[in-house]
């Protein structure tokens, strides 16, 4: 038998070597973290792709981004237990959910500057959504379980939906239909956003504990983000269960990205969730891509589709009680950051 020289069996380990590590190669990299003054928490964060302006929200101001110049450009102040930021691009104005004084922060879009600020009539206004279709704006109430409707013209309250279930985050397809997730039952809610009526709810089963939700409008289908750890794929049209997928721990958002057909779900374990929509009914997992303890609201450039995230460093969690048994580790003074995340194939 002919024996293979030793230097050739040393350079197909190197090759195998190689090989394997541009497979396992992540397709994405953290480009910047940028760094913002302040301290304390945070929740949504909202993309304006026209100006790549990022609205921000951190404790009680918003800190709008210009994250081309990596620069903040202005801040909203006295935003009370901020939520989320609704963007009226067509309108100009903004929107801005206060959830400590049950109250919703209008401003202008081009000067940052405050017009007014509105009374809800739910408790503790938290995601906010804009309907172009309606020109309408939509408060869901996490503690009231009900959603304010405000006209975006006027800036007047207009009605409320009693929801019937506790509401987290919402989407619209801009032709009439607006979405909610139920965190306590497990459902999508389907509103009607002229009748001001709630026309459907749909089970996200085996999904538990809904919080973020985005839609593909083109592919008529919804992606919510689930507590145990599953990205629930529904048709918006019927509500039927098309696909789930495992993702990361501690979900709270997600987005969709129609130029690359790709979802994202940002992981407060320290991860971002990458699935690949392979037609409207199939998707598979990419990677779980590392990015930040805590780093769990996103947002997304459709243009660029660079991704965002909001987090900072956090201290030791103090020892668990019986009036607590799972505290959260308080946050360490000035390390809000950024993370700023681009698809690199």
């Amino acid at each position: 038998m002919k024996k293979t020289p030793l230097v050739f069996i040393l350079l197909m380990l190197i090759n195998v070597s190689t090989a394997f590590t541009q497979v396992a190669k992540s397709g994405y990299r953290i480009s910047n973290r940028i760094h913002l003054e302040g301290e304390g928490g945070w929740d949504y964060m909202s993309m304006d792709d026209a100006t790549s302006r990022l609205y921000i929200s951190h404790s009680t101001i918003v800190q709008v981004l210009d994250v081309n110049g990596k620069k903040v450009v202005g801040t909203i102040p006295d935003t009370k237990g901020v939520h989320g930021i609704a963007l009226a691009r067509d309108l100009n104005k903004g929107f801005i959910s206060n959830g400590k004084d049950t109250s919703v922060t209008v401003f202008d879009l081009k000067t940052i500057q405050v017009i007014t600020k509105i009374k809800v009539t739910g408790n503790n206004p938290d995601a906010i959504l804009y309907d172009s279709f309606t020109h309408r704006v939509f408060t869901f109430n996490g503690k009231s379980s009900n959603s304010t409707v405000i006209d975006a013209n006027t800036n007047k309250v207009i009605g409320t939906i009693d929801l019937g279930g506790k509401p987290e985050f919402s989407v619209c397809d801009g032709r009439g239909k607006v979405f909610v997730n139920f965190e306590d039952k497990a459902q999508v809610c389907l509103i009607n956003p002229t009748t001001l009526k709630v026309e459907k709810t749909w089970p996200v089963a085996p999904g538990e504990g809904p919080s973020g939700l985005a839609i593909d409008i083109e592919g008529h289908r919804l992606f919510s983000v689930c507590g145990n750890k599953l990205m629930i794929v529904l048709n918006a049209d019927n509500g039927n269960v098309i696909a789930k997928l495992d993702i990361g721990d501690r979900v709270d958002a997600v987005v969709y990205d129609p130029g690359l057909k790709r979802i994202y779900s940002s992981n407060g374990e320290g991860t971002m969730t990458v699935v690949q929509e392979v037609n409207k009914d199939t998707y598979k997992v990419l990677e779980n891509f590392p990015t930040q303890k805590g780093a769990k609201t996103i947002a997304l450039n459709q243009k660029t589709h660079r991704i965002y995230l909001s987090t900072a460093d956090f201290e030791a969690a103090p020892a668990p009680t019986t009036e607590n048994p799972r505290p959260r580790p308080a946050v360490k003074p000035n390390t809000f950051t950024i993370l700023e995340v681009e698809p690199i194939n």
